[in-house]
C-alpha cells in the first residue's frame, strides 16, 4: 500500500462517512481499488471508477467519476457500490447477504 493510498483512504473516509459512506471491511481490496484511482488520476486526470472502462474524456465519463453517480442508488438498494469500494454499515456488518451489484451505467456511455 503506497503512502498516497492511504492519504486518500483517510481524506475519503473523513469526507464519505459523515454522509453515511463506510469503505468496505476488506482493506486489501479497498487499496487496490484507492491504487487504482490514484493510476486513472495520473492516467486520465480524474479519479474515474477503477471498475469500468473509462475514455479519457471527462464529460464522457462524468458518470463514473468517483464516488460515482450510481453508488448513492446501489448503496441503497444492495448495500454496496459496483466495486464495493463503498458500502453501508450494514453491508460491513454482514447484516444480509452480499448480491451481485449490476452495472447501472447505460450501455451507450460504455463505448
Amino acid at each position: 500500500m503506497s503512502a498516497n493510498a492511504q492519504e486518500l483512504y483517510e481524506m475519503l473516509r473523513k469526507v464519505q462517512e459523515p454522509k453515511g459512506y463506510c469503505f468496505n471491511e476488506d482493506k486489501v481490496r479497498v487499496m487496490e481499488l484507492l491504487e487504482a484511482l490514484i493510476k486513472n488520476k495520473e492516467r486520465y486526470g480524474y479519479m474515474c471508477c477503477p471498475c469500468r472502462l473509462a475514455s479519457g474524456d471527462r464529460d464522457r465519463d462524468k458518470d463514473i467519476i468517483c464516488p460515482c453517480v450510481y453508488r448513492e442508488p446501489d448503496v441503497k438498494e444492495y448495500g454496496s457500490c459496483y466495486c464495493n469500494l463503498y458500502v453501508s454499515k450494514e453491508w460491513n456488518e454482514g447484516a444480509f447477504d452480499r448480491p451481485y451489484v449490476p452495472e447501472r451505467r447505460p450501455p451507450e456511455k460504455m463505448f
